[in-house]
Order: structure tokens, then sequence, then C-alpha cells
């Protein structure tokens, strides 16, 4: 869950900035919604499993205090929602991969019970957005100054799957992300659904 502040005055930012950042990452959203092929396959399998989004609750723009591009929250219906970080929010292909990643999340959490404040069960998740969403393509693993070749496709999942859950507050314990990754590995990593195969 990515969290909010009431007011934009402490960034620093004025607020016709803040509305610009708004609006700019909500047409992105909208495209992205409309015309990405994996936010549209994503949708899709989330109404096969009884999920059906209304895009003008699901999806919300807004700031946030965490350094991340976006969150899933569970929190926010039945189904949860996606939230977008409109202050770490870069371009439209930041946008589509966060949404990708974040509809993982939403796939898992209509499909099956996850309970969040289960470090396994949100390893679980985690490992299945970080292999599935792209977001350890090899050219993205470069920009982050990770060149080795040889297995870094795994090793990039892992690491930012325990990054992740590691932000969880119940699993903040030192130690309690990686293992939580370590024990979801070998049933969560091969499980693609959606798709039949790793995209």
């Amino acid at each position: 869950r990515v969290s909010d502040r009431a007011s934009g005055s402490e960034t620093g930012i004025t607020v016709a900035q803040e509305r610009a950042q708004h609006k700019k990452v909500s047409e992105w959203q909208q495209t992205a919604v409309e015309r990405s092929i994996f936010v549209k396959f994503m949708l899709q399998h989330m109404e096969k499993c009884g999920c059906k989004v209304d895009n003008e609750k699901f999806f919300v723009v807004r700031h946030c205090d965490e350094n991340v591009g976006g969150g899933f929250d569970e929190g926010a219906s039945k189904m949860g929602g996606v939230v977008l970080c409109q202050n770490h929010i870069r371009d439209y292909n930041h946008t589509e991969a966060t949404l990708t990643h974040e509809l993982i999340h939403a796939y898992d959490h209509c499909r099956a019970y996850v309970d969040w404040s289960n470090c396994v069960h949100h390893a679980c998740s985690e490992i299945r957005a970080a292999s599935l969403s792209g977001d350890c393509k090899w050219w993205q693993e470069m920009q982050r100054g990770h060149m080795k070749v040889k297995g870094q496709g795994s090793e990039c999942i892992r690491r930012r799957a325990t990054l992740s859950v590691s932000m969880n507050p119940a699993c903040q314990a030192p130690g309690q992300a990686e293992d939580a990754v370590k024990q979801a590995w070998a049933r969560c990593y091969p499980d693609t659904a959606p798709f039949d195969r790793l995209p």
C-alpha cells in the first residue's frame, strides 16, 4: 500500500504544477487502458475471474510519499485499486509498466485469497509481478547498473520482490522479506497466469 499526504505545500511544488502532474499522468493512464496490449490483457482476465474493473474508480492518480511509481491498494474496494504516483511517474512507458505490474497484484487479489499481511502471500505476488511485468528485462537491468549476464533475470526478480515485501509494515523484521521470497519462490516463480508463458 502506498501512502499519501493531505496537502501539496510540503513538497515545494505549486498547486498548478501538481495539477499539471496529475493531468499528464491521468492522460497516460487512460491511454494505457485503451491501447496497451498488456494492460488490456490483464483487465480482460480480471473480468474473466469475476472482477470487472470500473476504470473511474479502480485507478487513482495522486501524490505518494514513497519513492515508487505506483502501488496496489487492497483496501480501496472489494477488488482493490491501482495507484499511480504522479510525482514519480516519468513518462508513458513508465506508466504502462507500472500499471502492468500492479494489475498482476490485482489479478492475484481477484483470483485467490491473498492476505497482504502474510509476508509469503505478498512475496508470491511480488515474484509474479516482477517476473511477468517486464520489470527485469535485460535493458531495464542495464539502466539500473546490473549487467551480469547469467542468472540476472531471476536475481533481479528476487531483489525487487524482496524490496517490495520489505516495504510492507508486517514484513519489516530483519531478513523477513528475504525469507518470504525464498519460501514463495518454488511455487510462485513458475506461475505465469494469466499468461501461457513468460511474456
